[in-house]
């Protein structure tokens, strides 16, 4: 053995930090001058291609084998790694010029919002954690460029260069969901109207119920941190995921009851009026034995004609009882299962059940080298029981679709890990829920049910499979 290699044996085997910073020292050099010359001489990117590649060296040494000639692997995976962010650099200088030109276009902001809204924030979840912080401190935060490069550790040109980058990542994955305007429009949009205000005093009921829940019980903080430090792999979205699927139920729940109740005050108040107007009839029906002091054949003429009205008004109550009867049976058992906010409370949850089980891979993956379980038995010990009890929804309903290690996804936001097996129609569409390798979870839809071309274009196999 060379001595790199029994360096690198070293670190594989024993973890001897020692031995790979060794490593890095000799061939840093090496490693960097390839880049350069890839990339065109940028020197910002011929950093970030060496840092990448030593970062793949330490997680995969214990996979290259004793015999590796370590300076034939680097030299391939600089290749490899300055390729693929070159072409992702001439894409975004290709929109920046697109970008250019919309300037001049008319503003169609407000428009384009609410095309995006109900997609938006699952799209920002889809991006990693230094693209969505980008988009998150300049459009919901609204710092300005010097603050964004102090967060992110740099200056103001460099958090342009990072937004503009993370605004093109965001404008790709709503693009794959339908979106037609560009990255310029998008970033009008964005900039234009993502934050409204809260209603007066939600703050301070938000504060309480929250100090409330934290000093009932324990969070998921250092589990989550352990993740995110088991892989490059940009996780962390996977916690909200879990709070935010249950609350936007809950939300949905009660606005159904709210509209509910709405609607029996009103056939409340129709059916009070419509009493009245029968009790009314009732009176005026006999009008001579209520109207002896009347002694002119006008006015008897008046009441008989009021009474006739009235009886024409009170015709349907018989039919209008019933259908405030039907009414409050309705409220009082389970809404209508095909009713549209049924079917986004049910599509919420499969979401927070999907989103669960992908964290329980993720967990699974920590203990068992990287690689995600064949089945969900071997998961489940990871998976909170809460999740469990809290839905209907079982394994049996969803399957695994990749069985590989994490590493070897290259392109996680885009990979499917699980997904649902029989897909379910709503509103005249076939609808599936799916999970993809970086944790986020959606649901894609489709006309004639048949998914097959989409998921040719998110499916990935394992090295050597």
């Amino acid at each position: 053995m060379t001595e790199s290699q029994t360096l690198l044996a070293d670190y594989a085997g024993n973890g001897s930090e020692a031995a790979f910073r060794e490593l890095v020292a000799r061939y840093i050099d090496f490693v960097y001058s390839a880049a350069a010359r890839l990339v065109d001489g940028a020197p910002h990117l011929a950093e970030d291609v060496t840092q990448i590649v030593f970062a793949d060296l330490a997680r995969r040494a214990g996979s290259l084998g004793r015999e590796a000639m370590l300076g034939g692997w680097l030299h391939r995976h600089t290749c490899f790694v300055a390729a693929s962010l070159m072409r992702g650099e001439r894409r975004r200088q290709s929109r920046e010029r697109q970008a250019a030109q919309m300037n001049a276009m008319t503003d169609h902001s407000a428009a384009n919002l609410a095309q995006i809204a109900p997609i938006l924030d699952e799209a920002i979840n889809g991006l990693g954690a230094a693209d969505r912080t980008a988009i998150l401190l300049r459009f919901f935060e609204q710092r300005d460029w010097r603050a964004i490069g102090r967060t992110l550790g740099g200056n103001e040109d460099s958090a342009r260069k990072r937004v503009a980058r993370a605004l093109e990542k965001l404008h790709a994955i709503l693009k794959r969901r339908g979106v037609t305007f560009s990255v310029a429009a998008l970033g009008t949009s964005l900039a234009a109207g993502t934050v409204t205000a809260a209603p007066a005093g939600l703050a301070a009921t938000v504060a309480a119920s929250a100090l409330t829940a934290a000093a009932a019980g324990g969070g998921s903080t250092l589990t989550l941190l352990k993740i995110m430090a088991m892989t490059k792999l940009k996780i962390g979205i996977v916690g909200g995921f879990v709070a935010a699927g249950l609350v936007t139920t809950l939300v949905i729940e009660q606005q159904a009851q709210a509209r509910l109740r709405k609607d029996d005050e009103t056939w409340q108040q129709q059916a009070n009026r419509l009493a009245q107007l029968q009790a009314d009839n009732e009176r005026l029906s006999h009008p001579a034995a209520q109207s002896g002091n009347l002694n002119t054949t006008n006015n008897l003429a008046r009441l008989r004609a009021e009474a006739t009205a009235l009886r024409q008004q009170t015709n349907d109550l018989a039919a209008l009882r019933e259908a405030y009867r039907q009414r409050q049976k309705a409220a009082t058992t389970d809404a209508n299962p095909k009713s549209p906010l049924r079917v986004q409370a049910e599509a919420n949850l499969k979401l927070n059940y999907s989103r669960n089980w992908i964290l329980a891979f993720f967990l699974y993956a920590e203990k068992n080298r990287d690689q995600f379980p064949t089945n969900f038995d071997q998961a489940a010990p990871f998976l909170s029981p809460k999740i469990t009890n809290q839905t209907s929804f079982t394994s049996d309903q969803f399957e695994i679709v990749y069985h590989g290690q994490i590493n070897a996804v290259t392109n996680p936001g885009n990979t499917i890990v699980l997904r649902e097996k029989q897909a379910w129609q709503s509103n005249g569409k076939w609808s599936r829920t799916y999970g993809f390798a970086d944790g986020h979870c959606e649901i894609h839809g489709n006309p004639d049910g048949n998914f097959d071309e989409w998921e040719s274009q998110h499916l990935a196999t394992p090295n050597g499979q």
